[in-house]
């Protein structure tokens, strides 16, 4: 019973992210990215703060780590975020969804580059094989964008700032709880993008008159997107392991696909469906080489 509600609440988590994009496109009926964000992350910290000072989970930050938590929230949430809002501003909620999916398949060639970490031929195909679905996505049969440039050029950009995170992160994760560094990381990002803000955004913020649907949509992003989804995915981390609870990942561009077509009414064609199987199969190459290497180290 105990492992049914942890696998629900991992359902939920990835769910939730995969409606974010969804939201997210919602909320800019009204507002611009950088708004988006702040006011994403603001809310989300608050959040966080009260659920840590309730439950007494706050771990206090060293000094000698403030500047890898300095760093590590620069590269996410501020550039990721700045990736991914600009990505999906010019792009469809389910090819962003996909772009950023991949994140995993190129986990295994940093870590080549960062650690020096084996990389299994079944890493190199599946990574091939998520460019490939990618592209199918993007391009048409004549190799013209089919997709914004912009939009997927910002999108691997927020793929690049999240992989460059993780080296920031492998070193944090051994001292402090996920809850922490989620916490402090989303505080930094609110403070990074408020400059950002203020001169890019707020003339044109206190004029908006927003809906209450774009209302809602921050609200949600914030509360569901930025805070439970982060808990839940970690409960499930915990009890689960990365490899099991990672594989759950593959459904968000699928959550995204059938929201979008719900809500938004995209229109989701032969290209972008081939395409999201194709990048979710090359996802499942790298997961199982993942899985493997877990399995041996316990035999071990």
């Amino acid at each position: 019973m105990k492992n049914a509600y942890i696998y629900l609440l991992v359902l939920l988590a990835v769910t939730f992210w995969g409606l974010s994009y969804v939201w997210t496109k919602m909320a800019f009926e009204y507002y611009q990215p950088i708004t988006v964000m702040l006011i994403r992350l603001t809310i989300s910290s608050v959040l966080l703060t009260v659920i840590f000072k309730i439950r007494k989970w706050g771990q206090k930050v060293e000094r000698s780590d403030y500047k890898a938590f300095v760093i590590l929230s620069f590269f996410s949430p501020f550039c990721y975020f700045i990736g991914e809002n600009f990505g999906v501003y010019h792009v469809s909620p389910t090819v962003a969804a996909v772009i950023i999916a991949t994140i995993p398949v190129f986990s295994p060639l940093l870590a080549w580059v960062a650690f020096r970490e084996k990389v299994s031929s079944l890493n190199i195909i599946g990574f091939i094989v998520s460019f490939f679905g990618v592209m199918v996505m993007v391009l048409d049969a004549d190799f013209r964008f089919t997709a914004s440039p912009i939009g997927v050029f910002f999108l691997f950009f927020a793929v690049i700032s999240a992989l460059i995170n993780v080296v920031f992160l492998k070193k944090l994760a051994a001292k402090y709880s996920s809850f922490t560094i989620i916490l402090v990381q989303n505080i930094l990002g609110a403070l990074f993008f408020l400059p950002v803000f203020l001169v890019m955004d707020f003339r044109e913020f206190i004029q908006i008159r927003p809906s209450w649907e774009a209302v809602g949509a921050l609200v949600a992003l914030a509360v569901f997107g930025s805070t439970l989804a982060f808990m839940f995915f970690t409960n499930g981390v915990r009890t689960l392991g990365i490899a099991r609870t990672s594989i759950f990942t593959n459904l968000i561009p699928v959550v995204t696909a059938v929201t979008s077509f719900i809500f938004l009414k995209e229109i989701i064609d032969m290209s972008k469906i081939v395409g999201m199987m194709i990048v979710i199969a090359g996802l499942l190459m790298t997961q199982v080489t993942r899985l493997r290497k877990r399995r041996r180290a316990l035999k071990n």
